[in-house]
Protein backbone atom coordinates (compact mmCIF):
# COMPACT_ATOMS: atom_id res chain seq x y z
CA UNK A 1 0.00 0.00 0.00
CA UNK A 2 1.51 3.32 -1.02
CA UNK A 3 2.52 5.00 2.21
CA UNK A 4 4.95 7.89 2.10
CA UNK A 5 5.36 11.39 3.42
CA UNK A 6 4.35 13.14 0.21
CA UNK A 7 1.20 12.12 -1.65
CA UNK A 8 -0.36 9.64 0.78
CA UNK A 9 -0.44 11.76 3.91
CA UNK A 10 -2.85 14.62 4.46
CA UNK A 11 -1.69 17.83 6.10
CA UNK A 12 -1.86 17.39 9.88
CA UNK A 13 -2.59 20.62 11.69
CA UNK A 14 -1.68 20.87 15.34
CA UNK A 15 -3.23 18.33 17.68
CA UNK A 16 -5.01 20.89 19.86
CA UNK A 17 -6.96 22.01 16.79
CA UNK A 18 -7.60 18.38 15.89
CA UNK A 19 -8.90 17.39 19.32
CA UNK A 20 -11.09 20.48 19.42
CA UNK A 21 -12.56 19.44 16.07
CA UNK A 22 -13.10 15.88 17.27
CA UNK A 23 -14.74 17.00 20.50
CA UNK A 24 -17.07 19.29 18.60
CA UNK A 25 -17.98 16.67 16.02
CA UNK A 26 -18.56 13.81 18.43
CA UNK A 27 -20.29 15.76 21.21
CA UNK A 28 -22.82 17.19 18.77
CA UNK A 29 -23.40 13.90 16.98
CA UNK A 30 -26.50 11.83 17.56
CA UNK A 31 -26.22 8.24 18.70
CA UNK A 32 -26.64 6.96 15.14
CA UNK A 33 -23.32 6.37 13.38
CA UNK A 34 -22.49 8.63 10.45
CA UNK A 35 -21.57 7.01 7.12
CA UNK A 36 -19.95 9.05 4.38
CA UNK A 37 -20.74 8.28 0.75
CA UNK A 38 -18.52 9.39 -2.10
CA UNK A 39 -20.39 11.19 -4.89
CA UNK A 40 -20.23 11.03 -8.65
CA UNK A 41 -19.42 14.16 -10.63
CA UNK A 42 -21.12 15.12 -13.86
CA UNK A 43 -22.09 18.37 -15.57
CA UNK A 44 -20.53 20.37 -12.72
CA UNK A 45 -22.72 18.60 -10.16
CA UNK A 46 -22.06 16.14 -7.35
CA UNK A 47 -24.59 13.32 -7.75
CA UNK A 48 -25.64 10.35 -5.66
CA UNK A 49 -28.37 7.83 -6.46
CA UNK A 50 -30.97 7.82 -3.70
CA UNK A 51 -30.73 4.05 -3.20
CA UNK A 52 -27.34 4.56 -1.54
CA UNK A 53 -28.44 6.97 1.16
CA UNK A 54 -31.81 5.26 1.61
CA UNK A 55 -30.00 1.96 2.33
CA UNK A 56 -27.70 3.63 4.86
CA UNK A 57 -30.63 5.28 6.63
CA UNK A 58 -32.66 2.06 6.64
CA UNK A 59 -29.71 0.30 8.31
CA UNK A 60 -29.86 2.76 11.20
CA UNK A 61 -27.07 5.17 10.25
CA UNK A 62 -26.97 8.77 9.11
CA UNK A 63 -25.76 9.23 5.51
CA UNK A 64 -23.63 12.22 4.49
CA UNK A 65 -22.32 13.07 1.05
CA UNK A 66 -18.58 13.46 0.49
CA UNK A 67 -18.26 15.67 -2.61
CA UNK A 68 -15.49 14.88 -5.09
CA UNK A 69 -13.40 17.93 -4.29
CA UNK A 70 -11.33 16.52 -1.46
CA UNK A 71 -7.66 17.45 -1.48
CA UNK A 72 -4.97 16.07 0.81
CA UNK A 73 -5.72 18.88 3.27
CA UNK A 74 -9.39 17.87 3.41
CA UNK A 75 -8.94 14.14 4.05
CA UNK A 76 -8.43 14.26 7.81
CA UNK A 77 -11.41 16.52 8.65
CA UNK A 78 -13.61 14.43 6.34
CA UNK A 79 -12.61 11.17 8.02
CA UNK A 80 -12.96 12.60 11.52
CA UNK A 81 -16.56 13.54 10.76
CA UNK A 82 -17.68 10.03 9.77
CA UNK A 83 -17.65 6.51 11.24
CA UNK A 84 -17.62 4.50 8.00
CA UNK A 85 -17.15 5.02 4.29
CA UNK A 86 -19.07 3.88 1.21
CA UNK A 87 -17.19 4.08 -2.10
CA UNK A 88 -19.96 4.38 -4.67
CA UNK A 89 -20.21 3.47 -8.36
CA UNK A 90 -19.37 5.59 -11.36
CA UNK A 91 -16.90 6.04 -14.21
CA UNK A 92 -13.70 4.11 -14.89
CA UNK A 93 -10.51 4.84 -12.95
CA UNK A 94 -7.76 6.56 -14.89
CA UNK A 95 -5.24 3.75 -15.57
CA UNK A 96 -2.32 6.15 -15.10
CA UNK A 97 -2.96 5.87 -11.34
CA UNK A 98 -2.18 2.17 -11.75
CA UNK A 99 0.94 2.87 -13.83
CA UNK A 100 -0.84 1.57 -16.95
CA UNK A 101 -1.71 2.99 -20.36
CA UNK A 102 -5.37 3.06 -21.48
CA UNK A 103 -6.63 0.01 -23.34
CA UNK A 104 -9.07 0.21 -26.24
CA UNK A 105 -12.01 -0.89 -24.11
CA UNK A 106 -11.52 1.84 -21.47
CA UNK A 107 -14.48 4.24 -21.30
CA UNK A 108 -14.97 7.62 -19.69
CA UNK A 109 -12.88 8.44 -16.65
CA UNK A 110 -13.71 10.96 -13.92
CA UNK A 111 -10.69 13.07 -13.10
CA UNK A 112 -12.60 14.83 -10.30
CA UNK A 113 -12.89 11.62 -8.30
CA UNK A 114 -9.80 9.47 -8.77
CA UNK A 115 -7.05 11.19 -6.78
CA UNK A 116 -9.35 12.24 -3.96
CA UNK A 117 -10.91 8.81 -3.51
CA UNK A 118 -7.61 6.95 -3.67
CA UNK A 119 -6.22 9.20 -0.90
CA UNK A 120 -9.43 8.89 1.11
CA UNK A 121 -9.45 5.09 0.80
CA UNK A 122 -5.83 4.69 1.87
CA UNK A 123 -6.32 6.94 4.87
CA UNK A 124 -9.53 5.18 5.94
CA UNK A 125 -7.93 1.75 5.56
CA UNK A 126 -4.85 2.68 7.57
CA UNK A 127 -6.92 3.56 10.63
CA UNK A 128 -9.26 0.57 10.34
CA UNK A 129 -12.38 2.55 9.50
CA UNK A 130 -15.22 0.37 8.14
CA UNK A 131 -15.39 0.62 4.33
CA UNK A 132 -17.85 -0.75 1.76
CA UNK A 133 -16.87 -0.41 -1.90
CA UNK A 134 -19.61 -0.86 -4.52
CA UNK A 135 -19.02 -1.45 -8.27
CA UNK A 136 -16.46 1.25 -9.09
CA UNK A 137 -15.89 1.26 -5.33
CA UNK A 138 -14.41 -2.26 -5.30
CA UNK A 139 -12.03 -1.13 -8.01
CA UNK A 140 -11.14 2.05 -6.09
CA UNK A 141 -10.46 -0.07 -3.02
CA UNK A 142 -8.26 -2.44 -5.00
CA UNK A 143 -6.35 0.33 -6.78
CA UNK A 144 -5.75 2.21 -3.52
CA UNK A 145 -4.36 -0.89 -1.79
CA UNK A 146 -1.87 -1.92 -4.47
CA UNK A 147 -4.01 -4.35 -6.45
CA UNK A 148 -4.86 -3.93 -10.12
CA UNK A 149 -7.98 -3.53 -12.24
CA UNK A 150 -8.97 -5.18 -15.52
CA UNK A 151 -9.70 -2.18 -17.72
CA UNK A 152 -12.23 -4.02 -19.87
CA UNK A 153 -13.39 -7.62 -19.48
CA UNK A 154 -14.48 -7.70 -23.13
CA UNK A 155 -10.96 -6.91 -24.35
CA UNK A 156 -9.37 -9.91 -22.65
CA UNK A 157 -8.21 -12.81 -24.83
CA UNK A 158 -10.62 -15.13 -23.03
CA UNK A 159 -13.57 -12.74 -23.32
CA UNK A 160 -15.69 -15.28 -25.18
CA UNK A 161 -15.92 -17.49 -22.09
CA UNK A 162 -17.29 -14.75 -19.86
CA UNK A 163 -20.92 -14.35 -18.92
CA UNK A 164 -22.59 -11.04 -19.62
CA UNK A 165 -21.65 -8.68 -16.79
CA UNK A 166 -23.05 -5.50 -18.26
CA UNK A 167 -26.82 -5.87 -18.03
CA UNK A 168 -29.62 -3.48 -18.95
CA UNK A 169 -32.20 -5.01 -16.59
CA UNK A 170 -33.63 -2.97 -13.69
CA UNK A 171 -30.95 -2.53 -11.01
CA UNK A 172 -32.98 -4.37 -8.39
CA UNK A 173 -33.28 -7.47 -10.63
CA UNK A 174 -30.77 -10.32 -10.06
CA UNK A 175 -28.90 -11.16 -13.25
CA UNK A 176 -26.45 -13.90 -12.25
CA UNK A 177 -25.20 -15.95 -9.31
CA UNK A 178 -21.98 -15.72 -7.33
CA UNK A 179 -20.14 -18.23 -5.16
CA UNK A 180 -18.97 -17.02 -1.73
CA UNK A 181 -15.95 -18.50 0.07
CA UNK A 182 -17.11 -20.32 3.20
CA UNK A 183 -14.38 -18.88 5.45
CA UNK A 184 -15.09 -15.26 4.53
CA UNK A 185 -16.64 -12.37 6.40
CA UNK A 186 -18.98 -11.98 3.46
CA UNK A 187 -20.28 -15.53 4.00
CA UNK A 188 -20.98 -14.76 7.66
CA UNK A 189 -23.01 -11.72 6.57
CA UNK A 190 -25.19 -13.51 4.01
CA UNK A 191 -25.09 -16.99 5.55
CA UNK A 192 -25.13 -18.60 2.10
CA UNK A 193 -22.66 -20.21 -0.30
CA UNK A 194 -24.39 -18.75 -3.35
CA UNK A 195 -26.51 -15.67 -3.82
CA UNK A 196 -28.08 -13.91 -6.82
CA UNK A 197 -26.88 -10.41 -7.64
CA UNK A 198 -27.22 -7.80 -10.33
CA UNK A 199 -24.27 -6.87 -12.52
CA UNK A 200 -23.57 -3.64 -14.39
CA UNK A 201 -19.85 -3.37 -15.11
CA UNK A 202 -17.27 -3.88 -17.81
CA UNK A 203 -14.25 -3.52 -15.51
CA UNK A 204 -13.27 -5.87 -12.70
CA UNK A 205 -10.62 -6.61 -10.11
CA UNK A 206 -7.51 -8.24 -11.54
CA UNK A 207 -5.15 -9.11 -8.67
CA UNK A 208 -6.09 -8.10 -5.14
CA UNK A 209 -2.67 -7.15 -3.77
CA UNK A 210 -1.30 -7.76 -0.29
CA UNK A 211 -4.10 -6.22 1.76
CA UNK A 212 -7.20 -7.76 0.15
CA UNK A 213 -8.40 -11.25 -0.72
CA UNK A 214 -10.99 -12.37 -3.27
CA UNK A 215 -13.97 -13.95 -1.50
CA UNK A 216 -16.71 -14.21 -4.15
CA UNK A 217 -16.68 -15.21 -7.81
CA UNK A 218 -19.03 -15.16 -10.79
CA UNK A 219 -19.53 -18.46 -12.69
CA UNK A 220 -16.84 -17.37 -15.17
CA UNK A 221 -14.27 -16.72 -12.40
CA UNK A 222 -14.50 -12.93 -12.39
CA UNK A 223 -13.90 -11.59 -8.86
CA UNK A 224 -17.16 -10.31 -7.44
CA UNK A 225 -16.08 -9.41 -3.89
CA UNK A 226 -12.95 -8.71 -1.87
CA UNK A 227 -12.33 -8.18 1.82
CA UNK A 228 -9.44 -7.24 4.06
CA UNK A 229 -6.66 -9.74 4.74
CA UNK A 230 -5.75 -7.55 7.71
CA UNK A 231 -8.87 -8.31 9.78
CA UNK A 232 -10.28 -4.86 9.09
CA UNK A 233 -14.01 -4.26 8.47
CA UNK A 234 -13.50 -3.64 4.75
CA UNK A 235 -15.48 -5.26 1.92
CA UNK A 236 -15.76 -4.46 -1.77
CA UNK A 237 -18.47 -5.91 -4.04
CA UNK A 238 -18.92 -5.69 -7.80
CA UNK A 239 -22.72 -5.70 -7.66
CA UNK A 240 -25.13 -3.07 -6.33
CA UNK A 241 -26.44 -4.08 -2.87
CA UNK A 242 -28.14 -0.69 -2.46
CA UNK A 243 -30.78 -1.94 -4.92
CA UNK A 244 -30.98 -5.55 -3.79
CA UNK A 245 -33.04 -4.78 -0.70
CA UNK A 246 -35.97 -4.14 -3.05
CA UNK A 247 -35.66 -7.62 -4.51
CA UNK A 248 -35.24 -9.20 -1.08
CA UNK A 249 -38.37 -7.37 0.18
CA UNK A 250 -36.34 -5.86 3.00
CA UNK A 251 -35.54 -2.27 3.81
CA UNK A 252 -31.85 -2.78 3.21
CA UNK A 253 -29.31 -5.36 2.08
CA UNK A 254 -27.39 -7.22 4.83
CA UNK A 255 -24.19 -5.48 3.77
CA UNK A 256 -25.55 -2.12 4.91
CA UNK A 257 -26.69 -3.59 8.22
CA UNK A 258 -23.18 -4.97 8.72
CA UNK A 259 -21.63 -1.61 7.81
CA UNK A 260 -23.85 0.30 10.24
CA UNK A 261 -22.96 -2.11 13.05
CA UNK A 262 -19.24 -1.75 12.36
CA UNK A 263 -19.61 2.03 12.12
CA UNK A 264 -21.24 2.10 15.55
CA UNK A 265 -18.34 0.13 17.08
CA UNK A 266 -15.77 2.37 15.41
CA UNK A 267 -17.59 5.48 16.63
CA UNK A 268 -17.62 4.16 20.20
CA UNK A 269 -13.92 3.29 19.99
CA UNK A 270 -12.89 6.72 18.72
CA UNK A 271 -15.10 8.46 21.29
CA UNK A 272 -13.47 6.37 24.03
CA UNK A 273 -9.99 7.40 22.89
CA UNK A 274 -11.04 11.04 22.81
CA UNK A 275 -12.35 10.98 26.39
CA UNK A 276 -9.57 8.87 27.96
CA UNK A 277 -5.79 8.82 28.11
CA UNK A 278 -4.52 5.83 26.12
CA UNK A 279 -1.01 4.50 26.64
CA UNK A 280 1.23 1.98 24.88
CA UNK A 281 3.86 1.04 27.45
CA UNK A 282 6.67 0.00 25.10
CA UNK A 283 7.96 0.96 21.67
CA UNK A 284 11.49 0.96 20.25
CA UNK A 285 11.12 3.83 17.79
CA UNK A 286 14.33 5.56 19.03
CA UNK A 287 16.26 2.77 17.26
CA UNK A 288 15.16 4.44 14.01
CA UNK A 289 16.27 7.96 14.83
CA UNK A 290 19.66 7.38 13.22
CA UNK A 291 17.82 6.46 10.00
CA UNK A 292 16.31 9.92 9.75
CA UNK A 293 12.86 9.16 11.16
CA UNK A 294 11.08 12.35 12.19
CA UNK A 295 8.32 11.84 14.75
CA UNK A 296 6.32 14.68 13.26
CA UNK A 297 6.08 13.06 9.81
CA UNK A 298 4.38 9.89 8.65
CA UNK A 299 7.33 7.68 7.79
CA UNK A 300 7.10 4.23 6.24
CA UNK A 301 10.12 3.02 8.23
CA UNK A 302 8.44 3.64 11.61
CA UNK A 303 5.44 1.91 13.13
CA UNK A 304 5.10 4.73 15.67
CA UNK A 305 5.17 8.41 14.82
CA UNK A 306 2.84 11.23 15.79
CA UNK A 307 0.85 10.96 12.58
CA UNK A 308 0.18 7.24 13.05
CA UNK A 309 -0.70 7.94 16.67
CA UNK A 310 -3.24 10.50 15.40
CA UNK A 311 -4.71 7.94 13.02
CA UNK A 312 -5.03 5.36 15.78
CA UNK A 313 -6.18 7.93 18.35
CA UNK A 314 -3.31 6.85 20.61
CA UNK A 315 -2.20 9.50 23.10
CA UNK A 316 0.99 8.21 24.68
CA UNK A 317 3.88 5.85 24.10
CA UNK A 318 6.78 5.01 26.37
CA UNK A 319 9.86 5.07 24.17
CA UNK A 320 12.63 2.73 25.23
CA UNK A 321 16.33 3.38 25.08
CA UNK A 322 17.18 -0.16 23.98
CA UNK A 323 20.61 -1.69 24.49
CA UNK A 324 21.50 -5.13 23.14
CA UNK A 325 23.51 -7.13 25.63
CA UNK A 326 27.18 -6.52 24.99
CA UNK A 327 30.50 -7.18 26.71
CA UNK A 328 30.56 -6.70 30.47
CA UNK A 329 34.11 -5.40 30.64
CA UNK A 330 34.68 -1.99 32.19
CA UNK A 331 34.94 -0.53 28.69
CA UNK A 332 31.74 -2.28 27.57
CA UNK A 333 29.79 -1.11 30.61
CA UNK A 334 31.00 2.47 30.22
CA UNK A 335 29.92 2.46 26.57
CA UNK A 336 26.51 1.03 27.53
CA UNK A 337 25.86 3.82 30.03
CA UNK A 338 26.93 6.44 27.50
CA UNK A 339 24.74 4.91 24.78
CA UNK A 340 21.66 4.89 27.02
CA UNK A 341 22.32 8.54 27.88
CA UNK A 342 22.67 9.39 24.18
CA UNK A 343 19.37 7.72 23.26
CA UNK A 344 17.45 9.33 26.13
CA UNK A 345 18.80 12.73 25.08
CA UNK A 346 17.80 12.01 21.47
CA UNK A 347 14.22 11.23 22.57
CA UNK A 348 14.10 14.62 24.30
CA UNK A 349 15.37 16.35 21.17
CA UNK A 350 12.93 14.63 18.80
CA UNK A 351 9.97 15.39 21.04
CA UNK A 352 11.07 19.01 21.51
CA UNK A 353 11.15 19.39 17.71
CA UNK A 354 7.53 18.21 17.38
CA UNK A 355 4.98 21.00 17.91
CA UNK A 356 2.25 18.68 19.20
CA UNK A 357 4.27 16.49 21.61
CA UNK A 358 5.86 16.99 25.02
CA UNK A 359 7.83 14.91 27.49
CA UNK A 360 6.12 13.61 30.62
CA UNK A 361 7.37 11.64 33.61
CA UNK A 362 4.36 11.47 35.91
CA UNK A 363 0.76 10.43 35.30
CA UNK A 364 -0.42 13.94 36.20
CA UNK A 365 1.96 15.47 33.63
CA UNK A 366 0.72 13.00 31.05
CA UNK A 367 -2.92 13.98 31.62
CA UNK A 368 -2.13 17.70 31.61
CA UNK A 369 -0.28 17.41 28.29
CA UNK A 370 -3.20 15.58 26.69
CA UNK A 371 -5.54 18.28 28.00
CA UNK A 372 -3.43 20.81 26.06
CA UNK A 373 -4.08 18.82 22.90
CA UNK A 374 -0.58 17.31 22.70
CA UNK A 375 0.93 13.83 22.72
CA UNK A 376 2.73 13.03 25.99
CA UNK A 377 5.85 10.92 25.50
CA UNK A 378 7.59 9.00 28.28
CA UNK A 379 11.02 7.35 28.46
CA UNK A 380 12.30 3.98 29.64
CA UNK A 381 15.48 1.92 29.45
CA UNK A 382 15.39 -1.59 28.01
CA UNK A 383 18.28 -3.52 29.59
CA UNK A 384 19.76 -2.68 32.97
CA UNK A 385 23.11 -3.18 31.26
CA UNK A 386 22.92 0.61 30.94
CA UNK A 387 23.49 0.96 34.69
CA UNK A 388 26.87 -0.76 34.46
CA UNK A 389 28.11 -1.46 37.96
CA UNK A 390 27.50 2.08 39.18
CA UNK A 391 24.39 2.19 41.37
CA UNK A 392 24.31 6.02 41.16
CA UNK A 393 23.22 5.68 37.51
CA UNK A 394 19.77 4.59 38.71
CA UNK A 395 19.06 7.96 40.31
CA UNK A 396 20.73 9.77 37.41
CA UNK A 397 18.41 8.03 34.93
CA UNK A 398 15.43 8.89 37.13
CA UNK A 399 16.51 12.51 36.85
CA UNK A 400 16.46 12.13 33.06
CA UNK A 401 12.79 11.14 33.20
CA UNK A 402 13.05 7.33 32.97
CA UNK A 403 9.84 5.68 34.26
CA UNK A 404 10.95 2.03 34.14
CA UNK A 405 14.05 -0.05 33.52
CA UNK A 406 13.85 -3.53 32.04
CA UNK A 407 16.36 -5.36 34.22
CA UNK A 408 17.87 -7.36 31.35
CA UNK A 409 17.39 -8.19 27.69
CA UNK A 410 18.48 -11.30 25.76
CA UNK A 411 21.41 -12.57 27.80
CA UNK A 412 22.44 -12.35 31.43
CA UNK A 413 23.90 -9.12 32.78
CA UNK A 414 25.26 -8.00 36.15
CA UNK A 415 21.73 -7.61 37.55
CA UNK A 416 20.00 -10.89 36.75
CA UNK A 417 19.62 -13.90 34.53
CA UNK A 418 17.66 -13.53 31.31
CA UNK A 419 14.88 -15.70 29.89
CA UNK A 420 16.85 -16.00 26.62
CA UNK A 421 20.52 -16.74 25.86
CA UNK A 422 21.04 -17.37 29.56
CA UNK A 423 23.83 -19.14 31.41
CA UNK A 424 21.90 -18.84 34.70
CA UNK A 425 25.07 -17.50 36.22
CA UNK A 426 23.37 -15.79 39.17
CA UNK A 427 20.59 -18.26 39.84
CA UNK A 428 18.12 -15.36 39.45
CA UNK A 429 18.86 -11.83 40.69
CA UNK A 430 22.46 -11.12 41.70
CA UNK A 431 23.56 -9.35 44.90
CA UNK A 432 24.22 -6.25 42.79
CA UNK A 433 20.80 -6.67 41.19
CA UNK A 434 19.19 -6.61 44.63
CA UNK A 435 20.85 -3.23 45.25
CA UNK A 436 19.60 -1.98 41.87
CA UNK A 437 16.00 -3.00 42.58
CA UNK A 438 16.01 -1.33 45.99
CA UNK A 439 17.51 1.81 44.51
CA UNK A 440 14.85 1.81 41.76
CA UNK A 441 12.21 1.66 44.51
CA UNK A 442 13.83 4.66 46.22
CA UNK A 443 14.19 6.57 42.93
CA UNK A 444 10.63 6.15 41.61
CA UNK A 445 11.55 3.88 38.68
CA UNK A 446 9.33 0.87 38.00
CA UNK A 447 11.01 -2.55 37.93
CA UNK A 448 10.31 -4.24 34.56
CA UNK A 449 10.84 -8.01 34.26
CA UNK A 450 9.79 -8.37 30.61
CA UNK A 451 12.97 -10.24 29.62
CA UNK A 452 13.88 -11.72 32.97
CA UNK A 453 14.20 -15.44 33.59
CA UNK A 454 11.58 -17.12 35.73
CA UNK A 455 13.80 -17.25 38.85
CA UNK A 456 14.78 -13.61 38.29
CA UNK A 457 11.09 -12.74 38.14
CA UNK A 458 10.30 -14.32 41.50
CA UNK A 459 13.46 -12.93 43.11
CA UNK A 460 12.53 -9.43 41.97
CA UNK A 461 9.02 -9.92 43.33
CA UNK A 462 10.50 -10.76 46.73
CA UNK A 463 13.10 -8.00 46.72
CA UNK A 464 10.94 -5.11 45.50
CA UNK A 465 8.83 -3.39 48.13
CA UNK A 466 6.59 -2.13 45.31
CA UNK A 467 4.63 -3.76 42.46
CA UNK A 468 6.63 -4.75 39.40
CA UNK A 469 5.57 -4.60 35.75
CA UNK A 470 6.16 -6.52 32.55
CA UNK A 471 6.01 -3.71 29.98
CA UNK A 472 5.70 -6.04 26.97
CA UNK A 473 4.85 -9.70 27.55
CA UNK A 474 2.72 -12.62 26.38
CA UNK A 475 1.14 -15.77 27.84
CA UNK A 476 3.19 -18.98 28.09
CA UNK A 477 -0.03 -21.02 28.16
CA UNK A 478 -0.81 -19.90 24.60
CA UNK A 479 2.74 -19.72 23.24
CA UNK A 480 5.32 -21.86 25.01
CA UNK A 481 8.28 -19.51 24.78
CA UNK A 482 10.61 -19.01 27.79
CA UNK A 483 10.23 -15.25 27.37
CA UNK A 484 6.47 -15.48 28.09
CA UNK A 485 4.75 -15.42 31.49
CA UNK A 486 3.32 -18.56 33.04
CA UNK A 487 -0.08 -18.49 34.69
CA UNK A 488 1.63 -18.75 38.08
CA UNK A 489 3.71 -15.70 37.28
CA UNK A 490 0.61 -13.79 36.22
CA UNK A 491 -1.16 -14.68 39.46
CA UNK A 492 1.90 -13.73 41.54
CA UNK A 493 2.19 -10.42 39.68
CA UNK A 494 -1.46 -9.66 40.38
CA UNK A 495 -1.20 -10.55 44.08
CA UNK A 496 1.48 -7.89 44.48
CA UNK A 497 -0.49 -5.32 42.48
CA UNK A 498 1.63 -5.42 39.34
CA UNK A 499 0.70 -5.27 35.67
CA UNK A 500 1.50 -7.36 32.57
CA UNK A 501 1.25 -5.58 29.22
CA UNK A 502 0.37 -7.72 26.18
CA UNK A 503 2.85 -7.35 23.36
CA UNK A 504 2.30 -7.71 19.61
CA UNK A 505 5.54 -9.50 18.75
CA UNK A 506 4.71 -12.45 16.50
CA UNK A 507 7.26 -14.83 18.03
CA UNK A 508 5.70 -14.44 21.49
CA UNK A 509 2.12 -14.76 20.23
CA UNK A 510 2.47 -17.90 18.11
CA UNK A 511 5.32 -20.35 17.53
CA UNK A 512 4.00 -21.73 14.22
CA UNK A 513 2.15 -20.00 11.40
CA UNK A 514 1.44 -16.31 11.07
CA UNK A 515 0.46 -14.44 14.23
CA UNK A 516 -2.36 -11.93 13.78
CA UNK A 517 -4.49 -9.54 15.77
CA UNK A 518 -6.63 -12.54 16.73
CA UNK A 519 -3.66 -13.97 18.63
CA UNK A 520 -3.09 -10.66 20.40
CA UNK A 521 -6.73 -10.65 21.46
CA UNK A 522 -6.42 -14.23 22.72
CA UNK A 523 -3.36 -13.37 24.83
CA UNK A 524 -5.11 -10.32 26.26
CA UNK A 525 -8.17 -12.41 27.10
CA UNK A 526 -5.94 -14.96 28.82
CA UNK A 527 -4.15 -12.30 30.87
CA UNK A 528 -7.54 -10.97 32.00
CA UNK A 529 -8.83 -14.44 32.85
CA UNK A 530 -5.79 -15.38 34.91
CA UNK A 531 -4.57 -12.09 36.45
CA UNK A 532 -7.80 -10.08 36.43
CA UNK A 533 -8.78 -6.94 34.54
CA UNK A 534 -6.91 -4.72 37.04
CA UNK A 535 -3.54 -6.19 36.07
CA UNK A 536 -3.30 -6.06 32.27
CA UNK A 537 -2.47 -3.54 29.58
CA UNK A 538 -0.88 -3.04 26.16
CA UNK A 539 2.83 -2.78 25.32
CA UNK A 540 3.09 -3.17 21.56
CA UNK A 541 6.88 -3.45 21.05
CA UNK A 542 6.33 -1.56 17.78
CA UNK A 543 9.60 -0.77 16.01
CA UNK A 544 11.24 -3.52 18.06
CA UNK A 545 9.85 -6.37 15.92
CA UNK A 546 6.32 -5.90 17.27
CA UNK A 547 3.46 -5.68 14.80
CA UNK A 548 1.27 -8.39 13.27
CA UNK A 549 -1.39 -8.52 10.58
CA UNK A 550 -4.29 -6.43 11.85
CA UNK A 551 -2.07 -4.65 14.37
CA UNK A 552 0.63 -3.36 12.07
CA UNK A 553 1.30 0.08 13.58
CA UNK A 554 0.00 2.74 15.94
CA UNK A 555 -2.59 3.56 13.25
CA UNK A 556 -4.49 0.38 14.23
CA UNK A 557 -5.04 1.16 17.91
CA UNK A 558 -8.59 2.57 17.76
CA UNK A 559 -9.58 -0.31 15.49
CA UNK A 560 -8.17 -2.67 18.15
CA UNK A 561 -10.42 -0.95 20.70
CA UNK A 562 -13.39 -1.57 18.40
CA UNK A 563 -12.50 -5.28 18.44
CA UNK A 564 -12.40 -5.21 22.26
CA UNK A 565 -15.81 -3.58 22.30
CA UNK A 566 -17.10 -6.33 20.02
CA UNK A 567 -15.83 -8.83 22.59
CA UNK A 568 -17.99 -7.05 25.19
CA UNK A 569 -15.24 -5.35 27.15
CA UNK A 570 -16.84 -2.38 28.93
CA UNK A 571 -15.50 1.17 28.82
CA UNK A 572 -14.41 0.76 32.45
CA UNK A 573 -12.41 -2.30 31.36
CA UNK A 574 -10.90 -0.37 28.48
CA UNK A 575 -9.80 2.47 30.77
CA UNK A 576 -7.82 -0.04 32.81
CA UNK A 577 -6.37 -1.85 29.79
CA UNK A 578 -5.41 1.32 27.93
CA UNK A 579 -3.14 2.65 30.67
CA UNK A 580 -5.19 2.92 33.85
CA UNK A 581 -3.51 -0.10 35.43
CA UNK A 582 0.01 0.81 34.31
CA UNK A 583 -0.34 4.41 35.45
CA UNK A 584 -1.69 3.22 38.82
CA UNK A 585 1.54 1.30 39.40
CA UNK A 586 3.63 4.19 38.10
CA UNK A 587 1.90 6.58 40.49
CA UNK A 588 2.40 4.25 43.45
CA UNK A 589 6.11 3.82 42.67
CA UNK A 590 6.64 7.54 42.22
CA UNK A 591 4.67 8.38 45.37
CA UNK A 592 6.80 5.96 47.41
CA UNK A 593 9.97 7.65 46.14
CA UNK A 594 8.67 11.05 47.21
CA UNK A 595 8.18 9.97 50.85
Amino acid sequence: MTDNKDISSPRYYDRAERLSLLDSLRSQRATRPVIGLTANFKDSEARLAKAYYESVAAAGATPVLLPPYLSADDILPALESIDALVLTGGADINPLYLAEEPERGLRSINSERDAAELLLTRAAYRRGMPVLGICRGIQTLTAALDGDVIQDIGSRPDADRHIKHEQDAPRYTPTHTIRIEADSLLHSIYGEDRIMVNSFHHQAVGSTGEHLRAVAFAPDGIIEAVESRDFKPVIGVQWHPEWMGHWRDTHTDPLFTWLATEASLYHRACAFHLRNVTLDSHCDTPMLFDEGVDLNLRDRKALVDLRKMDEGHLDTVIMAAYLPQGPRSEEGLTKATAEATRILTAIDAHVAAAPDAAMARTPSELKAIKARGMHPIMKAIENGYAIGRDISNVRRFAGMGVVYITLCHNGDNDICDSASKTLNEHGGVSAFGEQVIREMNRSGIMVDLSHGGEKSFYDAMDISSLPIVCSHASARALCDHPRNLTDDQLRALARKGGVAQVTFYHGFLRLEGEATVLDALAHLDHFVEVAGIEHVGIGSDFDGDGGVRGLASASDMAAFTAKLLRKRYSEDDLRLIWGGNFLRVMQRVQDAAAL
